[in-house]
């Protein structure tokens, strides 16, 4: 059965690499079979938090952000592309993800951290953990780590080296443990 399954990249800065790991991340969900789209926080383009989906009265919210939600409420699981900075989550992802609560509630969700160091976005991804799982999501145990990403994925997404080669052996069970939960998160919610 194919899922919708929603990437999310929050990157704003200039010659993002993590667009990188979005892309994979989409190839790779579409190649197994399911439906991946990617959100991507500077495309969608919302302003700084003032007000949630969820303030405003039905048929009022700005356009994207109305446009946002109804793919969130229909998404089966999301993969959150954490990049980190200064040893936290990167402001555009933080900013676009607080716009909602309930359109992510009792979905799952799996994070892919990044950095152009070895750490891997480490910092981050534990940080996505307790910020998700308090919005109601379940996160998956496993995720993917993908530490200097200029030398792991190529400017057309595809993996090179050895972080390439590690990548590409994670990302089968990382799919896997995600389809699974959204598979049983879909029953549960009937």
């Amino acid at each position: 059965m194919a899922l919708s399954i929603l990437i999310l990249y929050g990157s704003y800065r200039e010659g993002r690499m993590g667009i990188r790991l979005a892309d994979y991340l989409v190839a790779g969900f579409n190649g197994a079979g399911h439906m991946a789209e990617l959100i991507d926080a500077k495309a969608v383009g919302l302003p700084m938090l003032d007000k949630r989906y969820s303030d405003y009265a039905a048929g009022e919210a700005p356009q994207a952000m109305a446009a946002l939600a109804e793919k969130l409420r229909t998404a089966d699981a999301f993969v959150f592309v954490a990049g980190e900075y200064n040893r936290g989550v990167q402001p555009g992802l933080k900013n676009l993800v607080d716009h909602y609560l309930a359109e992510f509630a009792r979905r799952p969700a799996a994070i892919a951290s990044y950095s152009a160091g070895r750490l891997a976005g480490t910092h981050s991804n534990a940080a996505w953990h307790v910020t998700l799982s308090g919005m109601g999501m379940a996160v998956i145990p496993n995720t993917l780590t993908v530490g200097q990403i200029g030398q792991t994925l190529d400017d057309k997404a595809q993996p090179m080296g050895e972080g390439g080669a590690a990548l590409e052996r994670g990302f089968p069970k990382f799919a896997d443990e995600l389809v699974w939960w959204a598979m049983a998160a879909k029953g549960g919610r009937g």
